[in-house]
Order: C-alpha cells, then structure tokens, then sequence
C-alpha cells in the first residue's frame, strides 16, 4: 500500500494521471517473484501463494495482456527436500539442490496456472544463452512463439549447470534482461519489502517510501540496502540496478510486497502500489542494447582523453591511435569495454581486431594497421555504428 505521509522522488513530469497511464498500457509484463515468498521464508513452495499469483496472471492473461514469469525458488525448495537447513557454497551442492528444487517449482506453476485455463512453459536460462547474439535471438523467438500461442513462459536461471562466471548473479538481473529482451512495457519486482524506502525500515523508523523516481537515478543506489534474506541472493540494491537496466529497453520497473492482495490486478487497473521506478521514453536500438546487456566481458581498451571525449560528446568512433592499453584476451567480434583513463567504463561495442592485435596497434594512426599487421580489415578499432555509450538512456 501506499504510504500517504511519503514523498516521491521523482520529476514534476511524473504526475498521478501519467502514472496511472503507464500502468494501465502495460501490454506485456515480465514479473519476477524472490525466493522467500516462493518458499515461505525456505519452509518449501507456498502453494497457496503461487496460487494467487497465478489466479492474477490468468486474469491479465484474459485481459489480452501478455505476461512472463521469473520465478526464483528452486535451490530453496531443493534445500527443503533435501532436508538442508542452510544455503550450501559450494557450487555442486547449490546444482544438486536446484536440479531437486526444480521439478517441483515447474510442477506447481503448471497445475496452478492450468487450473485457471492457461498453459505453462518452463524456461532455464544462462547468461551464456544471452551473451551469444544467435542464442540471444533464440532464446527472444522462443519466448515471443510462446506468448503468441497463450503459453506463459516460467523462467528461472539454470543452476543446475551454471558456474561463477557464466550466471546472471539473482533473479532481479534475469529478470531486467528478459524484459529487455522481449521488450516488455512493465516489469514487476514482487519482494518481501513494499517497495523501495529512503533507508532501511527494519532499522530507521523515519524511513519513508520511495514512490515514483526515475530509473537510473544514483541517488536510489545510495537508498538502497544490503543483502536480502538467508534464502535468497538478492537485496533491493539489485532490484534498482535491475530497474536501470530494464530502462534501457523502454521498461519501467515496480517493486511491491508479493502478499499485497491482487498487487497485480490493481497494478495492471493503473493503482500505485510500491515503488515505481518509471523509464525514460528514449530506448536503445535492439542490437545496443545487447551490448549493453553482457554480463561478463572478455576484455576492454583503455582510451586517452581526447579519444573519451569524441566518444562522448560527438558520438564518433574509435580509432587506435586513441587507444593507450588493452586488458583481457578477445577477438574480432567480441563485446569489448571502453574505459577512461581512471578504468571508469565509458562505452562498449563490438571490437574490430583480435586483443593481440590491439595491443600492437595502441596510440597508431589508422594508415598503419596494414603494415603492422600485414592485413587492415576496418580503420577503426570499434565503429559507432557497433558502439554504445554507457550513460545514454
């Protein structure tokens, strides 16, 4: 619910009717639900709450809206039945827990949605599936098939063959990169909290709920709290990182208690629950925003500061001679970082020779690639036109 003695953080463009506006256009909606409202805290799946949620889903389904679900739980209720009072570290006994926790996660989202009409689809994913531009699109063509035939997809990360290195990190990022890739209008964040506060409330009691801000504004960062519960990954610092990255596809993100009676229905009739961390209306072209959207990077170049600021103030390309380092072992075609002088990353994009390569063109003029390397393939190191800035919207 609203508290009616908070103020939003948010612009004066933000008013009631807009609001209420988004909301209500919201046409297809990622939600992501934690594990501690899955699993009750980790006592095993709460069958009575997925059930409401998915009654809820049905029910906007009906509406002609299309819906996807990101649903954490499956370590947690693997833990359960494996009889684990605590979340293990190491990675083989987090898998072992996932792949028993699994069925019984997909079992529940299917009999709960089915007694409602609608069909179920269970859909594992790793960063690796979304880091490829072919498996990306894959993964985006499966999913829009899926909402065409009235089938709501289920998606939770693949833990039981994830490792460190290739793993979304919580369900909150998984979530914004699903809303970017299906370019969702909505994506809402059901925790155990409601919503995002000015400090933590478990601690300050003069906290005050944050209740329209926009995506991406650093001072929600500092607002933002530590960890979340002993059963899940996340804290609400990641839900405001995920809200920023949703906005980058054009999606506006809300963070509500999961238990809030028919958060969802009222959320889709435009009611303001929450918080609601609203989008700025430009969004990055499709291939920018996978960029933007890689995890982990194979490498980055390290640019001078005339070379940073062509970067952003004219948007131009970048050529080796503005190069001063490079870090990592890529290749051609790699999603690179572009960094400042300070190792502040400034952009990414697509590089255009292999690291070993880079390294030896550093600080050259773009005449010299063909004699450096006995070949020249482009005059620059990544073009603008593969190339997007980190701070645009």
């Amino acid at each position: 619910m609203w508290d009616e003695g908070a103020k939003p953080l948010a612009s004066p463009a933000m008013t009631e009717t807009s609001t209420h506006t988004l909301l209500r256009g919201a046409r297809r909606i990622v939600i992501k639900v934690g594990s501690s409202l899955v699993t009750n805290e980790g006592r095993g799946l709460d069958e009575a709450a997925v059930g409401q949620w998915c009654r809820q889903m049905a029910a906007l389904a009906g509406q002609g809206r299309e819906i996807i679900m990101v649903s954490s739980g499956a370590i947690a209720e693997g833990m359960k039945r494996l009889g684990w009072a605590r979340r293990p570290s190491q990675i083989n006994e987090l898998q072992a827990a996932a792949a028993v926790g699994q069925m019984g996660l997909a079992q529940m989202y299917e009999k709960k949605l089915r007694e409602h009409g609608l069909g179920s689809a269970q859909v594992l994913l790793t960063h690796a599936d979304l880091a490829d531009r072919e498996r990306y699109l894959n993964a985006r063509s499966t999913l829009l098939t899926l909402l065409h035939h009235r089938v709501l997809p289920v998606i939770n990360e693949n833990d039981t063959v994830v490792n460190d290195e290739i793993r979304f990190g919580d369900n909150d990022t998984l979530g914004a990169l699903v809303a970017n890739l299906v370019e969702a209008d909505l994506l809402v964040i059901l925790t155990d909290q409601k919503g995002l506060f000015t400090a933590d409330p478990r601690r300050d009691p003069g906290a005050r709920l944050v209740e329209v801000a926009q995506a991406g504004d650093a001072e929600l960062e500092r607002m933002a709290g530590g960890a979340g519960s002993s059963v899940g990954t996340g804290g609400m610092l990641t839900k405001v990182l995920a809200a920023r990255r949703a906005a980058g596809s054009g999606a506006s993100t809300v963070i509500a208690w999961g238990r809030e009676p028919d958060a969802l229905l009222r959320l889709a009739a435009g009611e303001r629950i929450g918080t609601l961390l609203a989008a700025p209306q430009r969004t990055r072209q499709a291939r920018k925003r996978w960029m933007v959207d890689q995890l982990q990077l194979r490498g980055s170049v390290t640019v001078d500061a005339g070379a940073a600021a062509k970067l952003l103030a004219e948007g131009k390309s970048l050529l080796p001679i503005g190069m001063t380092a490079v870090q990592g072992q890529f290749v051609r075609g790699d999603v690179i970082a572009i960094c400042d002088a300070a190792g502040r990353p400034l952009a990414r994009g697509l590089a255009n020779y292999a690291s070993g390569e880079a390294r030896l063109l550093c600080g050259k003029p773009s005449g010299e690639i063909a004699a450096l390397l006995g070949y020249a393939a482009e005059p620059e190191m990544v073009h603008r036109d593969n190339l997007t800035l980190l701070d645009a919207p």
